[in-house]
């Protein structure tokens, strides 16, 4: 047993205990990457100040001075879409960058204009549609009347700038009216009154104008003319026409012109020049008589007006220079 003893050795257990790092340990780490982060970030914002323009800096400096303001004005710096960076501003979903309102209501604008144009347009081809149905239903009512047959070549439509034009002119052997009078002839009787049954069926507004010719009025009253006479004729033929089935309030204007429109310009005495004139207005014309009636209401500053009458105005109520050797009475 004591030989057993001596044979046993002890066993030894060496640790080797390890030293901490020195002072600073890893914390070196940590602080180069936060410079190295801080350095892409530095050269990331020389970048897109480098990459903007002037305008864009300098919204970007009001947004961080009155973001509050420029928020509601939108526009750079506030997510423009003209910017570097976009999205955000009124609405942070944007990805695409907002627009500026200026240039939006400006695009609205546009849209709204185009858009009016377009109806505007849509409702003129109407109109000029309806108005030529209107036309032919007229010459088919001339044709479809034998009474009324035998003067359809008194009877002149044509559609001009302000809608149908129906003229109704004397021939030679055939009057409307009674020599130097307003006494409807019963032939132009019964076609005014089919002319108002006609009419009535569609809402346009009508101005009725009465014509002579160049010879002046001998006969009557003192004073009393070929204005006079074309506007009596122009009154006769409106009462005709609402015996005949139109609304007088759809009239809008009768008027007395003598001769100072004649059908026939080199022929001042022609019997065609003896006419009166319905136009059956379209929507256009409407608008132009409701402004100018407007525009004659308005008050006229004498002291700041520069600009004189219109010439047109004028020679209107002018009566065109007489013929050397005038018929004794006008017709």
């Amino acid at each position: 047993m004591a030989g057993d003893a001596k044979k046993l050795q002890p066993i030894i257990i060496k640790r080797i205990k390890k030293g901490g790092h020195a002072a600073h340990g890893g914390a070196w780490k940590i602080a180069y990457a936060d410079f190295v982060t801080a350095m892409m970030a530095f050269f990331l914002l020389m970048w897109l100040l480098g990459s903007t323009t002037e305008g864009d800096r300098k919204g970007i400096q009001d947004y961080f001075a009155n973001p509050v303001k420029i928020s509601m004005l939108g526009g750079s710096g506030s997510g423009d879409s003209s910017s570097v960076v976009r999205g955000g501003g009124e609405d942070l979903s944007r990805q695409g960058g907002q627009v500026k309102k200026g240039e939006t209501e400006q695009k609205r604008s546009s849209y709204t204009l185009a858009k009016l144009e377009s109806l505007k347009a849509e409702q003129a081809e109407a109109e000029q549609a309806r108005l030529k149905m209107l036309r032919d239903k007229v010459e088919e009512v001339l044709v479809a009347s034998p009474r009324l047959t035998e003067f359809k070549s008194q009877i002149k439509l044509d559609l001009t700038r302000d809608g149908l034009r129906i003229q109704i002119t004397d021939a030679q052997n055939r009057p409307m009216f009674a020599s130097g009078s307003a006494t409807v002839q019963p032939y132009l009787r019964e076609l005014l009154r089919t002319l108002g049954s006609v009419l009535g069926e569609v809402p346009n507004r009508l101005t009725l104008e009465g014509h002579t010719d160049a010879a002046p009025f001998t006969g009557g009253a003192a004073g009393y003319s070929n204005w006079e006479l074309s506007a009596d004729r122009a009154n006769a033929s409106r009462r005709e026409l609402i015996a005949g089935g139109l609304d007088d309030a759809r009239i809008l204007r009768v008027q007395g012109l003598a001769a100072s429109q004649p059908f026939v310009k080199d022929e001042p005495l022609a019997p065609t020049n003896r006419r009166i004139s319905i136009v059956v207005m379209n929507r256009e014309a409407e608008d132009r008589f409701f402004r100018g009636a407007e525009r004659e209401d308005a008050p006229l500053d004498v002291d700041n007006a520069r600009h004189p009458p219109e010439a047109g105005a004028l020679v209107q109520r002018l009566p065109l220079p007489r013929p050397s050797s005038p018929p004794a009475s006008g017709r």
